[in-house]
């Protein structure tokens, strides 16, 4: 087993049932697929063993999330005994369609490219086979304030693909709905965040994999398609809960080593003291705009949603631990020559309001 197709599963049997024959005849040599179920309990697990017997089944006893499952799926493969022969470690949703031939590209570009620590292919709507899809589309990007949004999609407006993407490129995160990761860098990197539980973890994933000086690759030559909203719609107030708690994570986690590797021409004292003041006011004004978010929601009538910004808030600051400027310091010190990684320097939302149906055509010159 040199790659892993892991299928992290929770209470998707129909997903299973539907997508995972197609999956397992996709595999060449080499590559194996896993399901790791998440404590289902609506026959997923008698799916594999009545319908899919000769498939890896990794069993736990509840829900750990999509961080502790695939962290736990992954340390199971390791320790298993072909563990030591595994090099790529690939997750994909069970609501994934994949296309003959799409890992191939995949494991061809790590192979190739030593410096990428993950890469993805293009990944379209199931529903709209011609768009890109909501979750990724060809590659993530971030703006200064922590907003996430793709090449294809801008809040949630999409793109049909016309072939626009069609180059390999660097991205600053790829989507964990199907993402391809060195197994060494995963290793190194700790895995996924265990307090985010699902949600925006592969960004803070590839933001990290960035600050070690490594890089995230989307692969057009491979293409699948996602249905979405496959374990939370995406109107769940949970769902809108961990995206708010799990973006400020993110970038509490990450923006002040970023700022610190900008001030490289700096002493690492003076360089640390200087990125924690600045991720200390970006994310403040970010604390600032979820205020403003959840009183839009709570003044349209929206009162679940309201409630659900400020739970994000509660949970996060119990979870966030403080930027130390020592530790920045260190990490200055230890991380010599590695690049910053390239935040989108604007806004997107207002941009994206501006621009309207313009917009992709605006990034893709400045992207």
């Amino acid at each position: 087993m040199r790659t892993a197709v892991v299928i992290l599963n929770w209470n998707t049997r129909d997903f299973l049932k539907r997508f995972l024959p197609g999956l397992l005849a996709s595999l060449p040599e080499g590559a194996e697929v896993v399901v790791a179920d998440n404590g289902s309990t609506d026959g997923s697990v008698e799916l594999m063993t009545g319908e899919f017997p000769g498939t890896r089944l990794i069993r736990f006893d509840r829900n750990h999330g999509f961080t502790g499952g695939y962290n736990l799926a992954f340390k199971a493969l390791v320790d298993s005994p072909d563990g030591a022969d595994l090099e790529f470690f690939t997750l994909i949703n069970s609501d994934i369609e994949v296309t003959e031939g799409w890992l191939e590209p995949l494991v061809k570009w790590m192979e190739s490219h030593p410096e990428c620590a993950a890469c993805a292919p293009k990944l379209h709507s199931w529903q709209d086979r011609g768009s890109f899809e909501y979750a990724g589309a060809a590659g993530g990007l971030l703006d200064r304030y922590g907003y996430p949004f793709c090449r294809g999609r801008v809040l949630k407006r999409l793109e049909r693909d016309e072939g626009q993407y069609d180059s390999p490129a660097k991205v600053f995160w790829a989507t964990g709905a199907c993402l391809m990761v060195r197994r060494d860098d995963f290793e190194k990197a700790g895995g996924l965040d265990g307090r985010f539980f699902a949600h925006m973890e592969e960004i803070d994933l590839c933001w990290r994999l960035q600050l070690e000086g490594r890089s995230v690759n989307v692969v057009p030559d491979s293409v699948v398609y996602h249905v979405g909203g496959g374990t939370l719609p995406n109107d769940s107030p949970w769902k809108l809960r961990l995206n708010y708690r799990n973006n400020l994570l993110t970038l509490r986690n990450n923006l002040a080593k970023t700022h610190a590797l900008e001030y490289s021409g700096k002493t690492p004292s003076k360089a640390a003291v200087r990125a924690v003041r600045k991720a200390g006011r970006t994310i403040s004004f970010r604390y600032f705009l979820d205020i403003c978010s959840a009183m839009v929601y709570l003044l349209t009538g929206r009162v679940s949603l309201f409630k659900s910004v400020t739970e994000a808030h509660k949970e996060y600051r119990k979870l966030a631990t403080k930027t130390e400027v020592a530790d920045i310091q260190s990490f200055i010190e230890s991380h010599q020559g590695v690049p910053a990684p390239a935040l989108f320097p604007g806004w997107i939302i207002p941009l994206a309001i501006f621009k309207g149906n313009g917009i992709f055509a605006y990034l893709r010159k400045r992207i």
